[in-house]
């Protein structure tokens, strides 16, 4: 290393939002040092995402703060969308949100609706690697063995130099990295701009009564922030935004029988973006987050694609920075995640699509004129946040193109999410999986007696109902990468030989 920077590092991670956070916090379970790097001079102070789905939720019980989000969430009840006229009116269309208003039989998690600075403090907390806020990336280039980083602390207008192995950019659809490296995007770009207008109100008696996420009317969407009260708002910008009466606006939106005064708090103008990075890797650099792919928010897509995106990533890093895996590792980072990121678009425009298609049907029957039906009679069909298969059912290989969508069908196949199982109460099949790949089989001595030294590695037990249930025989086994997927199987004990060395050098690649 050439003694020109001022600090090195193994990653640096540009971003301190959600996917950000979550990347420094996989990273140190895998003994990788880390810097974090947020221009922004703290965390968020505005509420922003909303949802943390039930995979998400997996991902942290493995960090072990799903219980602290939890905490600082909303109920289950509230996993659940309604559209009204008025914010004070019935419901002509709800929804419940698959995974978050009720337990699924296929996870040991529940999602949770919360705000975004609500969950960012846990996240920080989930680590002790360095972070330091009010610093911003401006200039990196790449060198033979790594990547050179230029950072300008604003406050104090001093500039540094980071030299890092690789580089973790999760720094937003405007990301300076991605177009640093002149990454092209793909997808419709700026959909639209809207405005968030955080108020205080009393509605909090009324709104325990009918809870919801989010409450879609005629005027925009209204969004509780917090179990403790507190209220966001959500409607086109004007044109004349400058000089917008927000207290009024925001008052006439909840409509006249309301009866409340808003206290307008923060507003917030944003613009709703849609694109997938035409890559994901360029050289040291990686993309993760909003700045790989921005999805329009509806049905909470994007930032829970996020995390998912990090935990396929930091495994592999640590692989490479480790010495158990070879360099070509990282490539399937891009090869798995970005036919995701086009997936998990196209069901976003599918879930604006269904919210616009309910509004305009609520249209044509009160333009009709007389009483309107007690729903609005679409093909609705539960399908607005029916997303399991899209966040339980994704596989990594040739498969993957075929999966997602609204239904999940557990299976134990090579790519596919481990599916989750009781080992005993209150563990579940996901609990094995950590920073080792993990074996499960009915026949640990069996299998224990290969050798896999190279590897981080821990065979778990696996009953015989179970193995069943994932068609295994009596000396069958299932090699579980760190992320929870299935890497490879064998039905039975596979013939003499080294069958597991060989996968986990296929998996890891041969270059070490």
């Amino acid at each position: 290393m050439s003694a020109a920077a001022d600090a090195e590092v193994a990653v640096l991670i540009v971003g301190g939002g959600p996917v950000g956070l979550t990347a420094r916090a996989l990273l140190a379970r895998w003994g990788v040092p880390a810097l974090l790097v947020e221009k922004h001079g703290e965390l968020s102070p505005f509420p922003r995402s909303r949802l943390v789905n039930v995979r998400s939720m997996e991902i942290f019980r493995g960090l072990g703060v799903a219980p602290a989000i939890t905490a600082r969430a909303f109920p289950p009840e509230y996993g659940r969308v309604r559209f009204r006229d008025a914010l004070h009116g019935r419901d002509f269309a709800t929804e419940a949100m698959v995974g978050v208003h009720a337990p699924v039989p296929e996870s040991p998690a529940l999602g949770v609706v919360t705000s975004q600075d609500r969950l960012e403090p846990t996240l920080l907390g989930a680590a002790d690697a360095p972070v330091r806020f009010g610093v911003e990336l401006v200039d990196l280039a790449e060198e033979a063995e790594a990547v050179v980083a230029v950072l300008l602390d604003r406050r104090r207008g001093l500039r540094t130099r980071v030299r890092a192995r690789h580089v973790l950019a999760a720094d937003g659809a405007h990301s300076f990295v991605r177009q640093r490296l002149a990454i092209g995007t793909t997808g419709p770009g700026a959909v639209g701009h809207l405005t968030t207008v955080v108020f205080d109100a009393d509605l909090d008696h009324w709104r325990a009564r009918q809870p919801a996420g989010v409450y879609f009317t005629t005027h925009g969407s209204f969004l509780p922030l917090y179990p403790e009260g507190g209220w966001a708002w959500i409607a086109p910008t004007p044109e004349d935004a400058a000089g917008a009466d927000w207290p009024g606006l925001v008052s006439r939106a909840l409509g006249a029988d309301a009866g409340v005064r808003a206290e307008v708090l923060r507003v917030e103008h944003w613009v709703v973006n849609a694109f997938v990075a035409e890559r994901l890797r360029a050289g040291r650099v990686l993309l993760a987050g909003d700045a790989a792919h921005a999805i329009p928010p509806a049905g909470g897509l994007g930032m829970n694609a996020g995390v998912a995106d990090v935990h396929n990533l930091c495994w592999k890093l640590a692989g490479v920075l480790h010495g158990w895996a070879g360099p070509d590792l990282l490539d399937t980072y891009e090869t798995e995640r970005l036919p995701v990121a086009h997936r998990t678009l196209r069901q976003a425009v599918t879930h604006t699509r269904l919210m616009f298609q309910v509004q305009s049907r609520r249209r044509e029957q009160l333009m009709a004129g007389g009483a309107a039906p007690a729903d609005v009679g679409l093909p609705w069909s539960e399908r607005y946040f029916a997303q399991l298969g899209l966040v339980l059912g994704v596989a990594y290989g040739s498969d993957a193109a075929s999966d997602g969508g609204v239904d999940y069908v557990p299976t134990a196949e090579p790519g596919h999410r481990m599916p989750h199982l009781w080992l005993a109460p209150g563990r579940s099949t996901l609990d094995a999986f950590g920073e080792w790949f993990t074996l499960l089989t009915p026949d640990p001595p069996g299998w224990e007696r290969q050798t896999a030294a190279a590897w981080p590695l821990r065979v778990e037990p696996l009953s015989g109902e179970h193995a069943g249930l994932c068609g295994l025989g009596t000396r069958g086994g299932l090699l579980i990468r760190p992320d929870g997927h299935v890497g490879a199987r064998w039905d039975h004990r596979p013939p003499n030989g080294s069958p597991l060395r060989d996968a986990l050098a296929a998996l890891t690649g041969p270059d070490r």
